[in-house]
């Protein structure tokens, strides 16, 4: 296996590859780092649905504090699956679980593909979990492995992996600066873990850590999937023509509304008027020669009214791709029962396939491998939900699967 681990590694770089020049882009007109430049961008249509669409997804798949999955028992004589359910519960409200989802949720609707990392915390800690969001440009897949890649001192490695002896040459660098930057890569292979430091050379001259795990600590899930891909597309990315050509049009518009505000003008070199003096303010007298036009407006042949027509339907394009024209009505107060199945009904119909696919990519595998941690440590009875119990899935949205069939 680890013979062909360094392969898998760099066929997964490779596979991925393609995917971040996209990834930037969506990121850049959506939700920019600290390192993008601000002055590129102009509209902040795509922005704001990104938030209500990441938001409504929070609300409608995980609410917080609430009981949105339970455990059925399979029969009389399984483990208690209510205890369960609430211990579960308690140790997830307890976590960080609530808090880092939303930036999962965000990954989810700009790059289409997620990635939660699922730790366990130490014995005595408020809760039995940890969570973390881990950025897609960190994250490699195929389609039995997971390369997490992450650069960071020295120290931290160790601090990390604290049954690791560095090589010699290692050893001194960390020896002359322990906030050496290190190149760290976790694999997880099926269950076989293996940590090692991608400096070149052998495999086995790098190995930090191995190790087996009984669940997926890293839970990956994604909004849609094309045949043939490995790496989701949300509505961020199939949007991202309108998001960019939106930008461009409103850049346009400031710049014929600065055009329209100063204006152009025009002056004969009568040697009498200095351009370099003129000052464009109310009351201001510019002297020219006799018998000459002076400072004379110069007329623009931009109308650019039409560029309004176009805005418009790029930004009902955008808030139709990131549903915000739709998820937006679910807010409303006033409105009758069956005017709310309906909407209901409508939701499930748009977010049918997301539904399912989250439900077995990402709440499956949270609710396994907390159970897993939970019966280890001996917090529950150990039961599985491939014949001790059945997960019942009680979020809002699957509610309203329940409504729309009686509709």
């Amino acid at each position: 296996m680890r013979q062909n681990l360094q392969q898998m590694y760099r066929r997964a770089l490779d596979l991925r590859a393609p995917w971040l020049n996209r990834w930037d882009s969506a990121i850049q007109y959506t939700m920019p780092s600290a390192d993008d430049d601000l002055a590129n961008l102009f509209d902040a249509t795509a922005s704001d649905a990104v938030d209500n669409l990441s938001a409504s997804i929070y609300t409608l798949l995980t609410p917080p504090e609430s009981l949105w999955v339970s455990l059925v028992p399979e029969s009389p004589e399984s483990p208690d699956a209510t205890n369960a359910t609430m211990v579960l519960r308690a140790n997830l409200n307890d976590s960080n679980f609530y808090t880092t989802i939303h930036q999962c949720y965000m990954d989810l609707v700009i790059l289409g593909t997620a990635c939660l990392f699922m730790a366990e915390n130490p014995i005595g800690a408020q809760s039995a979990f940890s969570f973390t969001s881990i950025p897609m440009r960190d994250i490699a897949i195929l389609d039995n492995a997971i390369f997490h890649t992450t650069t960071m001192p020295a120290r931290m490695v160790m601090e990390k992996y604290p049954s690791w002896t560095p090589p010699s040459e290692i050893r001194e660098l960390i020896r002359q600066d322990s906030d050496t930057p290190l190149k760290l890569v976790q694999s997880l292979v099926g269950t076989e873990f293996t940590a090692w430091l991608d400096v070149g050379g052998e495999l086995e001259n790098n190995i930090i850590s191995t190790g087996t795990f009984e669940t997926n600590p890293y839970i990956i899930f994604r909004w849609s999937v094309a045949s043939g891909e490995i790496y989701g597309r949300g509505p961020v990315l199939r949007a991202l023509p309108d998001i960019k050509t939106a930008n461009k049009v409103v850049e346009l518009i400031l710049k014929n509304a600065t055009i329209a505000t100063t204006g152009i003008w025009q002056a004969d070199d009568d040697g009498v008027i200095n351009l370099s003096n003129i000052n464009l303010t109310p009351g201001a007298v510019i002297p020219k020669a006799v018998g000459s036009s002076g400072l004379t407006p110069l007329t623009s042949g931009a109308d650019f009214d039409v560029s309004q027509l176009v805005l418009k339907d790029l930004r009902e394009r955008i808030r139709h791709a990131l549903l915000a024209d739709r998820l937006g009505l679910l807010s409303e107060k006033e409105m009758t029962a069956t005017e709310i199945m309906a909407r209901n009904a409508d939701m499930v119909r748009i977010l049918g396939a997301t539904y399912g696919r989250l439900l077995h990519e990402f709440i499956r595998p949270l609710v396994e491998r907390g159970l897993q941690i939970l019966s280890r440590r001996g917090a529950i009875e150990k039961i599985s939900l491939h014949s001790d119990a059945e997960l019942k899935y009680i979020a809002p949205i699957a509610k309203m699967a329940i409504e729309e069939t009686f509709i």
